[in-house]
């Protein structure tokens, strides 16, 4: 099959066997942290192999039956359901060769911040939030919210949470920059049109002790304790268990208040300095500002990466690829890969080029 090839089938199946002949020498284990990282690479590269092998076996099953079966209205129906399955899993199997940067293949970690708007911005990051959490839950991803703070009205001020799947972060990159949002503002007496805005932040999620260079010293941080809400933000807690933290040598803040205890909400304030560290460290070693984080805009008139027109007409659109839809309700459920497919191709054409 010639898709097979085009992926590197070959190559992979060289990695899974040499990776399956590591996992059983003496002292693989004894280093937890690689071990586990190479195990993950061999489930990930067996997953993948493994579709490319289904993929084949449809079109196989396709072309038997065309031989076997020609003129026969039943076995063109199911040889029409093979090739389009089989369409289907290509088209996933080509943009899984995407993500092939650094940290593609990382957790992500997104913050949303309400810009320009009030509390129709501060509605519009909810409803963000909303979005990203739906869309990861049909991807299978796992979610977490780490720190959220409400608006004084509606909505929240910010929020950020980490999204965990396989290319979590490669797909959710593209979703970085200002987010413009044009309705009816259900918080206006008069119901007259508005125009918010808010900001979304993409870094990759670091696992402990997977770039060593990063050493965090106790004496550069300063740890900070409040009462924070419950889990979902519900209630108040009554003991400090929220967590800050202040890297004094970088100004770096973290913070994390979603987990019912201390240790748990230190945990994952420690795991966001981390992830920011490691960020600022490649930015400063390899100048990749560009690609980790792209220029960061004003969060207003202007600096949008992307338009959601709810009145006076129904309608979506990403300013970068100029691709629309006029399903507002939809993208809003979360189905964005409308626009994260078509980002992650021009990207790929640009660099090529």
């Amino acid at each position: 099959m010639r898709s097979r090839s085009v992926f590197d089938y070959a190559g992979q199946t060289r990695t899974i066997a040499e990776l399956d002949e590591r996992s059983r020498a003496d002292g693989f284990w004894n280093d937890a942290e690689n071990a586990q990282r190479a195990m993950k690479r061999l489930a990930d590269l067996r997953e993948e192999t493994g579709r490319m092998d289904r993929t084949a076996r449809l079109l196989d099953d396709a072309r038997e039956m065309l031989e076997l079966f020609a003129g026969d209205d039943s076995a063109d129906a199911e040889v029409d359901e093979n090739i389009a399955k089989a369409a289907e899993s290509i088209d996933a199997l080509e943009m899984a060769a995407n993500f092939d940067g650094e940290f593609d293949g990382h957790g992500a970690i997104v913050s949303i911040f309400a810009g320009a708007g009030g509390v129709d911005a501060a509605d519009w990051t909810q409803m963000l939030l909303r979005m990203y959490l739906r869309w990861a839950e049909a991807k299978g991803f796992s979610t977490q919210i780490v720190e959220e703070s409400e608006g004084e009205e509606a909505g929240l001020k910010s929020v950020t949470f980490i999204v965990r799947g396989r290319n979590a972060y490669g797909m959710l990159e593209s979703e970085r920059g200002v987010h413009r949002l044009v309705r009816l503002s259900p918080f206006d007496a008069a119901h007259r049109r508005h125009t918010s805005f808010a900001a979304v932040d993409i870094i990759p999620e670091i696992e402990a002790g997977e770039y060593g260079e990063i050493e965090i010293k106790p004496d550069e941080i300063r740890f900070e304790t409040f009462k924070s809400s419950g889990a979902g933000g519900q209630h108040v807690n009554k003991t400090e268990s929220g967590v800050r933290i202040v890297h004094l040598a970088t100004g770096l803040v973290t913070t994390s208040q979603q987990e019912r205890s201390q240790t748990q909400n230190r945990e994952l304030a420690m795991n966001l300095l981390r992830a920011k560290l490691v960020q600022r460290e490649i930015e400063r070693r390899d100048q990749q500002l560009t690609e980790l984080r792209g220029e960061r805009q004003a969060n207003e008139w202007g600096s949008q990466i992307r338009s959601y027109v709810l009145q006076p007409y129904q309608m979506v659109k990403d300013h970068r690829t100029n691709v629309e839809t006029g399903n507002s309700g939809a993208v809003l459920d979360g189905e964005i890969d409308t626009f994260i497919w078509p980002y992650l191709q021009q990207r790929k054409t640009l660099a090529a080029g």
